[in-house]
């Protein structure tokens, strides 16, 4: 079996609960958070801070777990596995423009109501396991090259 593991970390401005996005234009094109793989030999805490600082500019502390979401390819055996974190803690200068594509702050309200085709195809922003903490620890999915419809379970 096949494993990758990355990271997905929502930061909220605690004043304003407006929520950091992404823009990629590169891989995964559209709105998402910020986030990476994991390195060999980090831990995944790490490697969530890390991703933040190089994509954001942002140091980022106090993260604070909100479940993981895995997908497992019944074709293949792969299954790729995000650990999600949250965090309202932050200093430094926000990179407005990388590589990936823009950064922004955005109303969490507007973030919920915003088209879902506007997202990654990976839309973690829209995940429960960030607006709904406490109620779910997991999101999974199978799916396999022959499947039309995709339907995540929560748990």
């Amino acid at each position: 079996m096949n494993v990758e593991l990355v990271t997905c970390v929502m930061i909220q401005n605690p004043e304003t609960k407006d929520v950091l996005v992404q823009n990629r234009k590169r891989k995964y094109p559209g709105y998402s958070f910020p986030g990476g793989h994991v390195e060999r030999g980090e831990s995944v805490y790490d490697c969530a801070v890390r991703e933040v600082r190089e994509e954001t500019g942002l140091d980022v502390k106090g993260l604070e777990s909100c479940g993981l979401v895995h997908w497992a390819n019944t074709e293949t055996d792969e299954r790729y596995i995000c650990f999600m974190y949250k965090t309202t803690q932050y200093n430094g200068a926000l990179i407005a423009q990388t590589d990936e594509g823009e950064q922004f702050w955005l109303d969490i309200d507007a973030l919920l109501a915003t088209p879902e085709e506007k997202f990654s195809s990976i839309h973690y922003a829209l995940s429960p396991l960030f607006h709904e903490t406490g109620k779910y620890s997991e999101a999974f999915l199978l799916w396999s090259s022959e499947d039309e419809r995709y339907e995540w379970s929560y748990r």
